[in-house]
């Protein structure tokens, strides 16, 4: 074991104005234990031991991480501005790889800290659980996401809707950096406090923004940008964050905090499964509008750096944001277009894919399975799909096919961009529900199946079904803190 790579953290945020971060430490637990520990991301990250003890050490230990701390940031939560903070919440370090890479390792459930207002600063088990499950579905469908390297269980009960077993999850990301960060350092910092977060993000995410005339404009182009691959990747496999507040939008453009999130099953652009969304305010096809929108928080955070004159400032930052909507069209149509094997970009491919959503929604269909039998000749089998209105959109998708590419490249083109698997939220459901009774076995074996997504083989069928319309009518999804 190569001790120095183990336990060497950097603190490089620390170099931030105070009013940034507290300084904070894990509360100590009767009995810490690591059910899961996530090694293929132990190998990329460089960690030379997978050892379960080793892990512990690492992420417990005081003596190797003396500078923890927590996250002052802001957010509009359900559009109301408040002042937040990492309640729940500790960076242990900043872990850098042999190729220079920097991630925060962050402990999630780990105890008070001076952000957590009347909370306990804790999680329960089976959240952990869940979030472990679906960053790594995210990850292996190919979608920025942070990752998670370990859930350890605490050895306490907590109190929440019923007594539950504490749990805690360690968290890789390149920065948990939010716009809700800027939001605060905007509305409670100096200017120069702003400057300096500004500066510090640019420097550690996207260097090469210092080489534009007016960096803090282009930081905004670029979150921007990132988020739009980032939330029409989540379209592309019907996934709902749930909770879209802009504490929860990263500047490095990853997922994360995997609260009420669930993935769709029939095609309902209004569909939530969030207990707390009473509004369909975070629906899926909501999620554009509300990422435009959240973006617009972060230019008028950044107004005060952009140019000096206000005016000036809120015109430059009123360019950037007018061209959310055309780019949302291009990369949103590239993206479906893919999805029935078409590479060419034209209005006539657009219709297509409207057509089929419009398809899908009237009849009632499964959003990853009709994408999946499309793309592999399956639609005769399926007869939730083998209805006249799709066997007619199937007509006109071929024609319009076969002008530019053979049915052989088009299959290849929507296997890569159609996963056979997601994580669908009654299989997820049941396998938290076996690992918190002490199975942990249909857990890991869910674990298995998610990380080769796009492969199929024999024996899926059960993790391809739909679940039953009771369970789809009933299914409401939580924070579970």
């Amino acid at each position: 074991m190569q001790k120095n790579k183990m336990f060497k953290f950097e603190y490089s945020y620390l170099s931030l104005p105070k009013k940034l971060y507290s300084l904070s430490k894990k509360e100590k637990f009767p009995k810490i234990h690591i059910t899961l520990l996530n090694k293929d991301l132990c190998t990329k990250l460089d960690l030379t031991s997978n050892n379960k003890k080793d892990m512990i050490n690492i992420l417990f230990n005081d003596l190797n991480n003396t500078k923890s701390f927590s996250q002052s940031y802001a957010g509009h939560q359900f559009g109301n501005f408040t002042k937040l903070g990492d309640g729940r919440a500790i960076i242990i370090g900043e872990l850098i790889t042999s190729d220079k890479k920097r991630f925060d390792i962050q402990l999630k459930g780990s105890g008070r800290t001076p952000y957590s207002r009347n909370g306990d600063g804790k999680a329960t088990y089976k959240s952990m659980l869940r979030e472990y499950l679906i960053s790594e579905a995210m990850y292996y469908l190919n979608i920025s996401s942070s990752r998670s390297l370990a859930v350890i269980k605490t050895g306490e009960k907590i109190h929440r809707k019923n007594i539950e077993e504490g749990g805690i999850l360690a968290r890789i990301m390149k920065s948990h950096i939010r716009i809700g960060t800027f939001e605060y350092a905007s509305f409670f910092c100096k200017k120069d406090d702003l400057k300096a977060l500004t500066t510090y993000t640019i420097d550690r995410l996207y260097p090469k923004i210092n080489n534009y005339k007016n960096p803090p404009l282009h930081l905004l182009k670029t979150v921007m940008e990132k988020q739009i691959d980032l939330v029409v990747n989540w379209m592309r496999i019907g996934f709902i964050h749930g909770v879209m507040n802009t504490d929860n939008t990263s500047i490095s453009g990853e997922t994360f905090d995997y609260g009420p999130c669930a993935f769709l099953n029939s095609y309902k652009p209004e569909k939530t499964y969030s207990s707390i969304d009473h509004y369909n305010r975070y629906s899926y096809g909501n999620q554009p509008i509300i990422i435009k929108w959240n973006i617009a928080r972060f230019a008028e955070s950044l107004l005060p750096i952009i140019h000096q004159n206000q005016e000036k400032s809120i015109k430059l930052a009123q360019s950037v944001i007018d061209q959310f909507d055309l780019l949302w069209k291009k990369k949103y149509y590239e993206m479906m277009l893919k999805k029935i094997g078409i590479q060419i970009k034209d209005e006539e491919g657009y219709k297509l894919i409207d057509e089929l959503l419009a398809c899908m929604l009237k009849n009632n269909q499964d959003y990853n399975n009709t994408f999946h039998s499309l793309s592999n000749d399956y639609f005769k089998q399926n007869s939730s799909i083998n209805n006249l209105d799709f066997v007619n959109w199937k007509k006109k998708w071929k024609k319009n096919l076969l002008k530019h590419t053979t049915l052989k490249k088009a299959n290849n083109l929507m296997r890569i961009h159609n996963p056979v698997i997601i994580p669908r939220n009654h299989i997820v459901e049941e396998a938290i529900y076996q690992a918190g009774k002490g199975n942990i076995n249909p857990f890991k074996k869910l674990i298995e199946i998610i990380s080769k997504p796009y492969e199929y083989k024999n024996g899926l069928e059960k993790f391809m079904e739909p679940p039953s319309a009771n369970f789809e009518q009933n299914f409401q999804t939580f924070c579970g803190t």
